[in-house]
């Protein structure tokens, strides 16, 4: 997933499925023709190409500001499919299931990890990082060394304490 002023890209790319065109000069047919120009340099990002360049993408959804939902290509599944022909469904499920305690048990056994529960349905609740939370999600990371990160993804940060001004104190003149 993507964000920028002009709003969200996601991508996801399911080798396994029969639209994967890895090996091939395009990706599937209609999947990203239509991707407006100011998403467009999301679709070929090297990362996530394959070594000739070609996209790598099964799925692309797309959303501005300015969309009542989100939008995807013209696009025909493979004959003879059902169920998740793009990968969508497996893909995103993580992302699609709102519920920390599904991420938790996923990166514990994926990461071989154990999160901290509060910590993370802090982070789940798009609650301000603090650095107690970020050293209970990572105790080698440091609230600082997120900053860039923070800044890039608009993650909400406390409302700072307004420094107070001082007033200026009265002087009386003591000449005649």
């Amino acid at each position: 997933m993507m964000r920028s002023a002009a709003g969200a890209y996601i991508r996801g790319f399911d080798h396994e499925s029969p639209m994967s065109r890895y090996g091939q000069d395009a990706p599937w047919p209609g999947l990203v023709d239509s991707v407006p120009e100011m998403f467009r340099p999301y679709v070929e990002v090297p990362a996530f190409c394959d070594p000739y360049g070609t996209p790598l993408l099964t799925a692309c959804l797309r959303r501005t500001h300015a969309d009542a939902e989100w939008q995807v290509g013209d696009v025909e599944f493979p004959e003879g499919t059902s169920g998740d022909p793009d990968g969508v469904a497996h893909l995103f499920e993580l992302f699609l299931d709102r519920d920390p305690e599904a991420f938790r048990a996923f990166a514990e056994d994926y990461y071989a990890v154990e999160l901290d529960a509060a910590a993370l349905r802090h982070v789940f609740e798009l609650r301000p990082l603090t650095e107690d939370i970020v050293m209970r999600l990572n105790p080698e990371a440091r609230l600082v060394d997120l900053a860039d990160v923070i800044a890039a993804v608009d993650w909400p940060t406390p409302i700072p304490t307004p420094t107070p001004i001082p007033t200026p104190i009265p002087t009386l003149s003591l000449r005649p």
